[in-house]
């Protein structure tokens, strides 16, 4: 693994040519964007940005383009994988849940996790968008942005896809469970 925020310049290449193949093959999910400007974005953001998509990249995420966001000005990456990133996994929610764990603690948490990394966890908004460019998370679930007035009262939420829906539901925050991940979002 490489330093936090640091990768070399051969992964950067790999990287970014990883992301133009991921790109070129969904071409559904970014209508009217051209590499070029996609590829200037990455090679123009920060080391920190570039490390995080790296992340999402190393943890089994799949980042890919999903939108581009005009008012601020920013190309908007999800992780795409089919099920919850391999590599996130069998985490609680955040780190107050993991804390008050007494036995059987997870590693880590999402929130932390994605902390770590430098992306956000999907909102259940996201989730949704995501949904409408495939089918995600059909034999696994994902952790999303929890409202504070749940999480204040010791739930979290999570996403999945099954009979053809996307459900929302919610669980203690320290539950954590093998099929169990999150999935982030990075804006360049």
């Amino acid at each position: 693994m490489t330093s936090e925020g640091k990768i070399t310049a051969k992964q950067c290449e790999d990287l970014i040519s990883t992301l133009r193949g991921r790109f070129e093959r969904t071409a559904q999910f970014h209508d009217n964007v051209q590499w070029a400007k996609v590829q200037a974005a990455i090679e123009g953001a920060a080391s920190h940005q570039i490390w995080s998509l790296h992340e999402m990249e190393r943890t089994g995420g799949e980042p890919n383009l999903v939108s581009y966001d005009r008012k601020r000005g920013q190309f908007v990456f999800f992780d795409c994988s089919t099920e919850s990133p391999k590599g996130r996994r069998s985490l609680c929610y955040d780190g107050d849940a993991r804390r008050s764990r007494k036995e059987n603690k997870p590693a880590g948490s999402a929130v932390e996790m994605a902390q770590d990394i430098g992306i956000e966890l999907l909102t259940e908004e996201e989730y949704r968008l995501l949904q409408t460019l495939g089918e995600f998370d059909t034999t696994t679930s994902s952790w999303v942005q929890t409202p504070s007035n749940i999480r204040k009262l010791g739930g979290a939420l999570f996403c999945d896809r099954r009979y053809d829906t996307v459900f929302v539901y919610h669980n203690g925050a320290e539950s954590y469970y093998a099929a169990r991940g999150f999935r982030g979002a990075l804006r360049l």
